[in-house]
């Protein structure tokens, strides 16, 4: 592949959660397997009430990837890696260190260079930080700028914030990340649908029934409390994340996979999205959630979002999409389950009074777990041997884990850094894709049905979540059952209906 362009890459937020956990161990992991810049320089930024000294900014950074990270910080891989590291304080109204931090950066590289912002901030600085950035002359035509979820709160805010970051960033210039888009299993549905001529002919209403795009958490807020306040798990993941997902999953081939035309195929699946209606949702919220510290007595935030959504294309017309991801929930999944259809005619027997334990344990299904590292399985019926005919499910399937050499793989945001020091666009979302999917989200968001109380540790509420999505039922197949020997004691699977 090319290497990138000399960058300095400027972390806004780097004292933060999400550079701890991921953005430092990612880019030192970059550079220990040779994908950064021969130059490259890396600066920390963050308020001046949060300002650090270079060597405390280090050392913050060693620790982040001694805690979080695949590759150890030692050897001469870390000194370099550290030596590449400075900070530079900022707030709007006196940007001089980050100035002055950036300038010795570039200084440093000797040579023309590129400047890389990643916005890990919470929203409600990405306008002032935006600004400053336009004001100081920071976002010079070299400069490109990676914008953090969620992007808006609704169509109202979203155009605000689109128009405030192409008032001074254009469009080509900007990177609205979603780490789930650069997975290694999710880019593999590219690759299963358009690769292989004996799925992407089936991958229609004509052989799939529905499609379920299941992303349960086990977390709680983690001391989240003042950010999933004011968001809630729709705005957090289902708009986000599995909306992104479906995107994928739904699209015509583009005409070649790049950006624009990957990018053109997707958001027309936004903009066939039907306007999702408030009797289509199922919202929850765990009980013990108004007892968290910063959540209000009174609060009526969703944890726990379910839906039943609709493409209105020639392709998917009349398919519905099961979409359901909440916290606190009975395990942390990533699935995607597509149903297919029963043959024309049914000639083997079959006990009709379950139609949703049959569609479970006996329908055909295409299963792809996209969580790390990743599976895909066909699950198909075949005779159980013996002198009657009897059917037995069974599976086929394939496991990353093992299939390749696992040190080749990058992490979500790992991958999309590195996209955006290339310039590549493709697993990013655009501005109108965004727009599309808040407004078929405006019926929802305007009259929200009330959240219902589930216990911790289970699937939400139920009755209300198994009887959205009848005659279909959530289908979560442990890995331990499809991969068995790989993944180690298979776990439980939920109640019937629910989570199995």
């Amino acid at each position: 592949m090319t290497a990138p362009d000399d960058h300095v890459i400027v972390l806004f937020g780097a004292t933060g959660d999400l550079a701890k956990r991921k953005l430092l161990p990612g880019l030192f992991h970059l550079a220990a397997a040779g994908l950064l810049p021969d130059g490259y320089r890396i600066v920390g930024s963050a308020p001046t009430r949060s300002a650090m000294s270079d060597d405390a900014f280090r050392t913050l950074a060693h620790d982040a990837v001694a805690t979080f990270g695949r590759s150890k910080p030692t050897g001469p891989g870390w000194k370099s890696f550290q030596e590449s590291l400075s900070f530079g304080a900022a707030d709007p109204q006196d940007p001089g260190a980050l100035l002055a931090a950036v300038r010795a950066a570039e200084d440093s590289l000797g040579g023309p260079s590129r400047r890389l912002f990643h916005l890990a901030i919470p929203p409600s600085a990405f306008a002032s930080t935006i600004g400053m950035l336009g004001d100081t002359g920071l976002a010079a035509e070299n400069a490109k700028v990676i914008v953090e979820k969620p992007f808006g709160t609704d169509l109202a805010s979203a155009r605000a914030l689109n128009e405030t970051i192409n008032t001074v960033f254009d469009e080509s210039r900007v990177f609205r990340i979603d780490h789930f888009l650069g997975k290694e299993s999710v880019d593999n549905i590219l690759a299963l649908r358009f690769a292989n001529g004996m799925f992407e002919p089936n991958w229609n209403r004509d052989h799939i029934r529905y499609v379920q795009i299941d992303v349960p958490e086990t977390l709680g807020l983690e001391g989240r409390a003042h950010f999933y306040e004011g968001t809630g798990a729709f705005r957090d993941m289902i708009v986000t994340h599995l909306i992104q997902v479906l995107g994928i999953v739904a699209m015509e081939p583009p005409v070649s996979l790049a950006a624009e035309p990957l990018r053109d195929e997707k958001d027309k699946v936004f903009e066939a999205l039907r306007p999702i209606q408030p009797g289509d949702v199922v919202r929850g919220q765990y009980e013990g959630y108004r007892d968290e510290p910063g959540v209000a007595s009174d609060s009526t935030t969703e944890t726990f979002a379910a839906l039943r959504v609709e493409v209105d294309n020639w392709r998917w017309a009349g398919v519905p999409f099961h979409l359901r991801s909440g916290k606190n929930l009975a395990q942390g999944r990533q699935v995607i389950t597509l149903g297919l259809r029963e043959p024309p005619l049914r000639m083997f027997p079959t006990d009709p009074t379950d139609l949703v334990d049959q569609e479970r344990n006996r329908g055909n299904k295409i299963v792809i777990d996209f969580g790390d590292p990743g599976w895909i399985a066909a699950r198909f019926l075949t005779k159980e041997p013996g002198p009657a005919m009897r059917l037995e499910p069974a599976t086929m399937a394939f496991g990353y884990a093992g299939s390749f050499c696992e040190e080749n793989g990058l992490e979500g945001y790992e991958r999309l850094i590195l996209d955006a020091m290339l310039g590549d666009q493709s697993l990013f979302t655009r501005a109108g894709g965004i727009e599309h999917i808040w407004a078929a989200s405006t019926p929802l968001l305007e009259n929200p049905p009330p959240v219902q109380p589930y216990a911790p540790g289970s699937w939400g509420p139920e009755p209300a979540v198994s009887e959205l999505i009848v005659p279909y039922p959530w289908h979560l197949p442990d890995a331990a059952e499809i991969l068995p020997g790989t993944f180690g004691t298979p776990g439980t699977s939920g109640t019937p209906g629910a989570g199995t």
